[in-house]
């Protein structure tokens, strides 16, 4: 079913988000660079609540662009390469995932690139299904991804732009980069790897219908 205005479970999804930004802003750990990264959060819900009122999104797109916010807001409070994930699951799980895993840096960047190819998927999706509405399921899952790709790569410029005007400092805050020359071209390949894996999963389902 196709929403074109808010329900009931909208507005405690959208509660639960509210909340999960008013616990982040306490004591970020660089407020500066935090509300750089909750700029994109601002202009994300716009394009959010324009797309619901103008196309119409299902419950579950709308909910996973949600989940993708609260990910990436979490994310902002720790400035990105200091979100505490590993001490979580030691606590939780009782064992050490970057040791089980190999890393040697916080892969939670890593985590926020690659799901917003899993969960954004649906909502771009749905933006090219109506403005393309003569084009096949197959054209619309290549360009979706294509899409992906090519606003990864224009969020890496805009790091970048934003990066220059700061100190090297701030800019290590903001970016997250953590010493990693290769950090870019990565986050990017996994938002790909995101798309193509949810892309699939929605492309199989219309074909058995």
């Amino acid at each position: 079913m196709i929403y074109y205005k808010l329900t009931t479970k909208h507005w405690l999804t959208l509660a639960v988000l509210a909340a999960a930004i008013i616990i982040a802003s306490i004591k970020p750990l660089e407020f500066e660079s935090y509300l750089l990264h909750q700029v994109g959060t601002g202009l994300m819900l716009i394009m959010l609540f324009v797309c619901l009122k103008k196309i119409g999104l299902n419950y579950s797109t709308f909910l996973l662009y949600i989940l993708f916010l609260l990910i990436h807001v979490s994310a902002a409070h720790y400035l990105y390469s200091y979100v505490p994930y590993n001490d979580w699951v030691k606590s939780i799980f009782h064992f050490d995932l970057n040791q089980v895993m190999g890393w040697q840096r916080n892969m939670y960047d890593r985590l926020v690139h690659l799901v917003y190819g899993l969960f954004l998927y649906p909502f771009f999706y749905r933006l090219f299904q109506v403005w393309l509405p003569s084009l096949r399921a197959k054209t619309l899952f290549f360009i979706t991804i294509q899409f992906i790709m090519a606003s990864s790569l224009f969020y890496e410029w805009i790091e970048w732009w934003i990066a220059i005007g700061l100190s090297p400092e701030q800019a290590e805050n903001y970016n997250g980069q953590q010493g990693d020359i290769w950090d870019a071209h990565k986050d990017m390949f996994l938002a790909t790897i995101g798309a193509m894996f949810t892309g699939l999963i929605i492309y199989k389902q219309q074909n058995k219908t």
